[in-house]
């Protein structure tokens, strides 16, 4: 049977996260996660550098709510300093936040920091100079230089994607500062996501949007409680950095139906929307809504 720690009491759960990314430092960003839930919220802010280091510079993070903890700073998160935000983070976050009060959602709010410091960069001002409104191939390039890992981490960022740009009309809604942003300019990327859970009779529906600069994203599941089988799935993107290319893999999130929401549902859902041929951002969203159920 699909359940979830969350419902324990209650027919429905909520969680908020705001992230925003500051051009603080000549050669690093701060970026900035509040997540609230409906029993707390907490707050983490690192200085990090960009692509391709993503090193933690300095780590900050309190208690912003949450009964006879608000208020209270949590100095283990200082051991972050040095630490690369790339593979083995989330287990270096765990460690850190292991002993802490609301571990769990410190841990969730550095993941969404490392998140949000894949959507900012620091290029050269002559990399960037006359970049023209809604210039897809350029911003494409730019793309491939200023963040290494992109290669291939969806469909948009693979050779398939990559041709697609001069076959089609491609819009973008990237601009220059996300890629040579000026010295001091705050909240350069803005991102906000809302999931939600929801119990009705036999069934758990389950809710997850993102909207930023460059991404507007509406997911939805249902799921059978008794058999944990996914019944529905279905997706509304509103915005998108690559319009009519970030939009093929849209419809994969179809195939989700039918699958189990069990333990091995995130790795078996990788080939099934992301990928190469998938949505990097679909996936993760996704995922998001599967750690917040008590899979067997």
């Amino acid at each position: 049977m699909t359940s979830s720690p969350h419902l324990i009491g209650r027919d429905r759960y909520e969680r908020a996260i705001e992230a925003w990314a500051d051009n603080t430092h000549e050669d690093a960003f701060t970026h900035t996660v509040r997540l609230t839930d409906n029993d707390a919220s907490v707050e983490v802010s690192l200085v990090c550098t960009p692509a391709p280091g993503y090193e933690v510079r300095e780590a900050r993070a309190r208690i912003l709510a949450g009964g006879a903890e608000s208020g209270a700073t949590t100095p283990e998160l200082g051991r972050l300093a040095g630490a690369r935000m790339v593979a083995g983070f989330t287990r270096r976050l765990a460690v850190v936040c292991a002993d802490g009060a609301r571990a769990a959602l410190f841990v969730d709010a550095g993941v969404e920091v490392a998140r949000l410091a894949r959507q900012v960069t620091k290029l050269p001002a002559a990399a960037t100079d006359g970049l023209s409104a809604d210039d897809a191939q350029r911003c494409w390039t730019l793309d491939a230089t200023g963040w290494n890992d992109l290669p291939d981490s969806c469909f948009t960022y693979s050779p398939a994607g990559r041709a697609l740009l001069a076959t089609r009309p491609v819009s973008t809604p990237m601009v220059r500062d996300l890629y040579s942003p000026p010295p001091g300019r705050s909240r350069i990327f803005v991102r906000r996501k809302l999931s939600r859970l929801v119990r009705t009779g036999d069934r758990l529906h389950l809710f997850h949007s993102m909207h930023d600069n460059v991404h507007g994203f509406d997911i939805h599941y249902e799921i059978d409680l008794g058999s944990g089988r996914i019944l529905a799935a279905d997706s509304v993107t509103s915005r998108l950095p690559y319009s009519s290319i970030c939009a093929e893999p849209q419809a994969k999130i179809q195939s989700l139906i039918g699958e189990v929401a069990d333990a091995g549902l995130r790795k078996r859902m990788q080939p099934l929307i992301g990928g190469s041929t998938g949505c990097a951002q679909l996936h993760d969203l996704t995922a998001d809504l599967l750690k917040l159920l008590a899979l067997s």
